[in-house]
């Protein structure tokens, strides 16, 4: 008696998905209004503020504001 699992899905399924898949020739992210707030607005976002939090600090730094003494 041979052991063959079985997989989970039937292959004619999973090759019928791939082709449907590989048929859409338009990017499947930045689909709705939100997908481009959450995957574009948010990094930039950050982006800009820690380079701001960086430039105000090597202006600090080179001015000596806010050094002990």
């Amino acid at each position: 008696m041979s052991m063959v699992e079985e997989p989970f899905r039937p292959r004619e399924k999973l090759v019928e998905r791939q082709r449907l898949f590989q048929s859409i020739h338009k990017h499947t992210y930045l689909k709705g209004p939100f997908d481009k707030v959450t995957s574009v607005a948010i990094p930039l976002a950050l982006a800009g503020s820690c380079l701001f939090m960086i430039g105000r600090g090597i202006y600090n730094m080179s001015n000596g504001i806010g050094k002990k003494e």
